[in-house]
């Protein structure tokens, strides 16, 4: 593929990341507030977010199918706008048990992006530059994220959750408006017929690698912890002894850019050194994020949170684009597995540690969040074998 070509892919699919994970996470940074106006417990209205990571995890591989059938562009375009639109009509809901079935809908519409962006990739790009093709798109889901959170938590202190939510809403759309204008269509891709029995068998093949399953492991476990900390640090801002005003607490997302930073630079390390080693290290920096944030003082907290942010997108970075890497064939239903095994690890865990959080508080949710980095190096460390580092 020239240079051209190879731009406009990841300029494009770096603005599904924006418009997939602006709709995504904004209400991440509301989640206070949510707590406040409808009466409920954090453990209740971190269920805003669950249950869009949920709906997504169990679209992703049916999402992929269709992508199979009917091209990888046209479902991550459909499935673009239809979550821009359910998101404009979210901030309209009149009970917390509105906001929570328009966010399951919204799961639902999000999936088509993400369960075909890797397959696309890893189709039109060349294996030698997979690993930094993938960190863009990564970068682009962190920029995303980080929009949508910033400015949700910025127009807190002057307005409501409902006008924060939208006008995140509003961004998005545009987001998607450019990605399906910018999208390059697919070169690479062939349509196949559509078949539940040929896809269960096609994941059924990937499940029997132990290589595969240690990377889908390592997927839940570590979006888990992500998703478990940062659903609750907006509470451990906001309370004693902090005391945060909204829009102050919610600048702490401005340590997504060094998961923007941080997972192309990975992809390239991978590429050239070995995907292993740089895995290993990548898990490192989350345990050591995950032990600075534990102490009650804001600076190390702070550094906890940049350093884990940073580990963990690097992390998502090298091990996505091995998943790529190893599967030689039916490359979509790999990259759908990992990414259920990713937003389950985002439903489950995450949601589980509001009840860690409830019960135990910020010691108990950083006990969750460790428990869950270690886990997934020890997979690492005993699955992965050095042999495959580089190459696959």
């Amino acid at each position: 593929m020239d240079s051209r070509g190879y731009r406009a892919i990841t300029v494009a699919l770096f603005i599904a990341g924006v418009t997939t994970f602006g709709s995504m996470y904004s209400t991440q940074a509301v989640l206070p507030e949510l707590s406040r106006a409808f009466g409920v417990a954090p453990a209740t209205s971190a269920l805003a977010m669950s249950v869009t990571t949920g709906t997504l995890a169990l679209a992703i591989i049916p999402a992929s199918a269709l992508s199979s059938r009917f091209g990888r562009t046209r479902v991550m375009t459909i499935s673009a706008i239809a979550a821009a639109v359910i998101g404009l009509l979210v901030p309209l809901s009149p009970t917390l048990a509105t906001v929570l079935v328009l966010r399951a809908l919204q799961g639902l519409a999000l999936a088509g992006v993400p369960a075909v962006a890797m397959a696309y990739l890893a189709e039109e790009i060349e294996g030698a530059s997979l690993g930094q093709a993938m960190g863009r798109y990564i970068a682009g889901t962190t920029v995303g994220a980080l929009l949508g959170r910033i400015l949700a938590s910025g127009l807190l202190d002057v307005t409501s959750w409902r006008w924060a939510l939208e006008a995140t809403a509003l961004v998005a759309a545009g987001s998607a408006i450019v990605m399906m204008r910018m999208l390059p269509p697919s070169r690479m891709f062939v349509a196949r017929p559509v078949s539940l029995r040929a896809t269960a068998r096609q994941a059924a093949g990937h499940l029997r690698d132990s290589r595969m399953l240690a990377l889908f492991a390592v997927s839940f476990l570590l979006m888990g912890a992500f998703v478990s900390m940062y659903n609750f640090l907006g509470y451990r801002l906001l309370g004693e002894p902090f005391g945060l005003a909204p829009a102050l607490a919610g600048l702490v997302f401005l340590f997504y850019l060094s998961g923007t930073v941080s997972s192309p630079r990975a992809g390239r390390l991978a590429d050239r050194f070995g995907r292993r080693g740089v895995l290993i290290a990548a898990i490192a920096l989350m345990l050591l994020g995950t032990a600075l944030a534990l102490p009650a003082t804001l600076p190390t907290l702070l550094a906890g949170i940049a350093v884990l942010t940073t580990g963990f997108f690097a992390a998502h970075a090298v091990a996505s684009s091995w998943v790529g890497v190893l599967a030689r064939r039916d490359r979509a239903e790999a990259s759908s597995l990992y990414l259920a095994a990713y937003y389950t690890g985002s439903a489950v865990l995450g949601g589980g540690a509001g009840i860690m959080f409830d019960h135990g508080g910020w010691a108990g949710l950083v006990a969750h969040v460790g428990a869950c980095v270690m886990l997934a190096l020890v997979v690492v460390i005993s699955v992965l074998p050095r042999s495959v580092g580089r190459s696959g």
